[in-house]
């Protein structure tokens, strides 16, 4: 559901008790954690308990599981995540009082107030680069604020309230929401059309992108990795409207900023789009006037984000990870990292499709980069906010995955895949589960597995 952004957009200190609806999930939750650090009354409500909830309570949140009319109290705002229905009933509450309804994009708008804004946009890889963005600047003492899409391993926590005067922002273009951003700098990682239920075609999402780096502030810059096309078209179209624009390139010669600035470097994983991600950091870092060295210092500390290639574990000579990656090009970019990682030893995937609009369109394209890895299990599509279609499941994904029938496993009870990828795994494999639902709960129980097979007889 889309709450329309206000006119006016308040600084938290103005918006009074606010109540997250939503609150558990990645956005909200972050933002809640800044509204309590700078002493806003926070409560809200989610579907299910989890240990986000349990940390905004620890921090003074009211946190309510389930969702009633009555949760709402004294709230003068309410923050609306997309996910919400129209018929919920606090939102139906809030509009029957005349409260103000805030969508995620402007409660993060009120959190940036007074903040210079670094946002990192782009159809892949933004949280992997706010994430790299928020630690170099930290290891060359910039304390910025931070509101990232996953939690930082190293802390364990999604977003920040910093010290300094910097904010660093991770800006989604799913519904829009990089749209209201008025950043001071900025960076598009690549531009490659994804979430067509919401912008309808290609030519309509790349312009999107335009217009949010028509929003950069035109004493700021803008940082483009060119070695994604659209990313290089929207560099060009902005150096042509005047823009001060860096580039990075993981190839020599062909951008401001290339392979050679990562020489000393060593990145928490492989991958030509992990090694983009981080030269986009240090762009930034370098065009704020931070020290070289410090910032790169910062991205070798790096350890990595939560779903975000993230190693759950190994047991039995098996190493399993487990990443987000939901769309083709991630798909066969975490592929790459994986088959690096396993050296002589396989590459055992699972893939859970994410949205029916997504797998309807991407779906074959989906397969056809499963294909770079040794076994591949396709479980059934992740409804999140779509409901079924008959027409569009998992075999749309499995029939085109370009390995022997016997590599290829169809399964649709999310339950039976730790046991089907344990007795596929032996010892030197990688085991990486992938997709943006709930396949993140399969990889410690594949590891649970596995320490049984290995364990005394």
């Amino acid at each position: 559901m889309r709450v329309p952004v206000p006119e006016e957009l308040l600084p938290v200190d103005r918006l009074g008790h606010v109540h997250l609806v939503g609150i558990g999930g990645a956005g909200l939750s972050g933002i809640a954690r800044i509204m309590l650090a700078r002493g806003t009354t926070v409560s809200g409500s989610d579907g299910v308990d989890s240990p986000a909830l349990d940390a905004l309570r620890d921090l003074g949140a009211r946190v309510h599981v389930g969702h009633a009319a009555d949760q709402l109290g004294d709230a003068d705002t309410v923050v609306v995540s997309t996910a919400v229905r129209e018929d919920n009933p606090e939102l139906v509450e809030a509009r029957r009082r005349g409260l103000r309804i805030l969508p995620r994009s402007a409660a993060l708008v009120s959190v940036m107030a007074g903040r210079r804004v670094v946002a990192v946009a782009g159809t892949h890889g933004k949280t992997t680069t706010t994430s790299l963005l928020t630690v170099a600047l930290q290891a060359a003492g910039a304390d910025p604020s931070y509101a990232i899409g996953g939690d930082l391993a190293a802390t364990g926590v999604n977003a920040a309230d910093g010290s300094g005067d910097l904010f660093v922002a991770e800006a989604d273009e799913s519904d829009g929401a990089f749209l209201v951003y008025d950043p001071f700098a900025a960076i598009v990682t690549n531009v490659e059309a994804d979430h067509l239920d919401n912008w309808h075609t290609e030519e309509a999402y790349a312009e999107a992108f335009d217009r949010f780096a028509d929003r950069v502030d035109p004493a700021g810059f803008l940082v483009c990795c060119v070695d994604d096309a659209g990313a290089r078209r929207l560099a060009e179209r902005q150096r042509v409207a005047g823009r001060r624009v860096v580039t990075v390139s993981t190839r020599a010669g062909v951008a401001d900023l290339g392979p050679e600035a990562l020489e000393g470097v060593r990145l928490w994983a492989p991958g030509d789009h992990y090694r983009a991600d981080a030269l986009a950091a240090l762009a930034v870092g370098r065009e704020l006037g931070h020290d070289d060295a410090a910032l790169r210092e910062g991205l070798s500390s790096y350890t990595g984000t939560r779903r975000r290639m993230e190693l759950k574990g190994d047991a039995a000579g098996v190493r399993v990870y487990d990443s987000y990656a939901h769309h083709p090009t991630e798909i066969a970019g975490d592929l790459q990292s994986a088959r690096e990682l396993a050296g002589e030893g396989r590459v055992v995937v699972a893939f859970q499709p994410h949205l029916v609009s997504r797998t309807r369109i991407f779906g074959p394209a989906m397969g056809r980069e499963l294909g770079a890895a040794d076994e591949v299990v396709v479980c059934e599509v992740y409804l999140a906010r779509e409901d079924a279609d008959p027409e569009v499941t998992g075999a749309l994904v499995a029939d085109a995955v370009p390995l022997p029938e016997d590599a290829v496993h169809l399964e649709p009870d999310l339950a039976a895949v730790p046991g089907l990828l344990a007795g596929l795994a032996g010892p030197g494999d990688v085991v990486l589960t992938l997709g943006a639902g709930s396949i993140t709960t399969v990889g410690p129980q594949v590891l649970a597995l596995l320490e049984r097979r290995d364990g005394p007889a």
